[in-house]
């Protein structure tokens, strides 16, 4: 199946990072390729790029755009490895600059058997990494009440997780939930009109998928770790799609702008130096153009910020 994919924020992305000509830039999260392609264009032969994914399709895709650049690698490990990649490949800092364009890819989303899509029949699946074997289909039937509640409460911010959760139990005590249409039926069931026009189980496929590929997690310890692995002057891009990861982002930046986190009480700051200049205040958002001819940019935010 072709890799379909249009590039959110692909020139702002691109222009936020600064592209110099003999630096090291990463596209932590490839997709289709389309911000590597960007990027490998400006930096030319002297600089080099590393564009990582798990994502087989995407792998495929991305390889494909950047055949003509003998100085991008596409390699097939999650952002989360980035730092032992790197250590393997004998690299100390991130001379350039680092991308992250966060969550599921249109392609993903809407390939009928990744299970993303509430509106496609398909195993209950989300995995991003098909290596992996841990999918939604373990947390609907295997988890608790309570544990189903939490899941969806926390990475949906969905208010009738409770109801969801308990409807859940019902009707897996009858059989097991098999199908993306299924859960999507039980959810509609709990709350079957929604003012803001949005699918009753747009919240809690979000939460699923979150929670089977440990999103919230692996972009907070990863952020944190690049970090320290950017060079002076080096920039670190996000678009995010939703508002936990927005908000990760944010405080992180924040956290690793600030002079002194140090409690009132403390008289001698212990804190580390400040690594990053936030380069704005508020977060980039796609242009009304680009909402116009891509309906899916609608949520993203990208934040920018460079190391000092």
């Amino acid at each position: 199946m072709e890799f379909v994919h249009k590039t959110v924020l692909l020139y702002e992305a691109v222009d936020a990072l600064n592209c110099q000509s003999d630096r090291i830039y990463i596209d932590a999260t490839a997709g289709g390729g389309g911000h590597s392609f960007e990027i490998a264009k400006r930096i030319g032969s002297q600089g080099q790029l590393l564009s990582f994914d798990v994502d087989d399709d995407a792998i495929k895709a991305a390889s494909e755009k950047l055949k003509d650049f003998p100085n991008a690698k596409v390699i097939k490990s999650s952002y989360t490895q980035i730092p032992d990649v790197l250590k393997e490949l004998g690299i100390e800092k991130i001379t350039g600059g680092i991308l992250f364009d966060l969550g599921a890819s249109s392609h993903q989303l809407t390939t009928q058997s990744r299970g993303f899509s509430f509106m496609k029949e398909a195993r209950l699946d989300m995995r991003f990494n098909q290596n992996e074997t841990f999918t939604a289909y373990e947390i609907v039937n295997k988890y608790t009440e309570t544990e189903i509640a939490n899941i969806i409460f926390k990475y949906g911010e969905e208010k009738l997780s409770r109801r969801i959760a308990k409807k859940i139990i019902e009707k897996r005590k009858e059989k097991p939930i098999e199908t993306t249409i299924e859960l999507a039926s039980i959810i509609k069931s709990c709350a079957p009109f929604s003012k803001s026009g949005m699918h009753p189980a747009t919240r809690t496929f979000q939460a699923l998928r979150i929670a089977v590929n440990k999103e919230l997690e692996s972009i907070e310890t990863t952020l944190q770790q690049i970090i320290h692995l950017l060079d002076k002057d080096a920039r670190i891009v996000v678009i995010s799609f939703h508002s936990l990861e927005d908000r990760l982002v944010k405080n992180i930046f924040k956290q690793y702008s600030m002079d002194c986190l140090c409690p009132i009480e403390q008289l001698i700051c212990s804190c580390e130096p400040k690594q990053l200049k936030i380069l704005a205040k508020k977060p980039l958002i796609p242009s009304s153009a680009e909402l116009k001819d891509n309906s899916s940019a609608r949520s993203a935010k990208m934040r920018v910020a460079e190391k000092i």
